[in-house]
């Protein structure tokens, strides 16, 4: 019987990601807005056609207790951890990150505006 070489299984060589895949706009439209948690990787619900519909989402956040949905923090430590919401904007024909905006900090200690506009908001 020949000699017959092992089938070999390459693994894979890098972790695939974690976060979801941005929905296609099939027309290639213009931007898209996100928020992220920075601390947490974790992408919160919803796209936005503008800035500042973003920042108005980020302002409604701020008004909502850091210990209820949707600012508790998604680890153990919640309690003595926080959000640090940043807001990404994407280009909707290529999916990459064009740029990333700090937007805030949420914690037990109180809200901290990262933008300097919003301090005074």
């Amino acid at each position: 019987m020949p000699w017959r070489a092992r089938t070999i299984v390459q693994l894979q060589v890098r972790w695939r990601a974690r976060r979801p895949q941005l929905k296609r706009d099939p027309l290639g439209g213009g931007d898209v807005f996100l928020i992220e948690d920075e601390l947490h990787a974790e992408q919160q619900d919803g796209e936005f056609a503008t800035l500042e519909a973003a920042i108005a989402e980020l302002k409604r956040r701020a008004a909502i207790p850091w210990n209820e949905p949707p600012n508790v923090a998604p680890c153990q430590s919640w309690q003595t951890c926080g959000r640090n919401y940043q807001v990404l904007e994407y280009d909707a024909s290529t999916k990459h990150v064009m740029r990333r905006i700090p937007g805030l900090h949420l914690s037990s200690k109180g809200v901290e505006w990262l933008l300097p506009s919003m301090e005074e908001a």
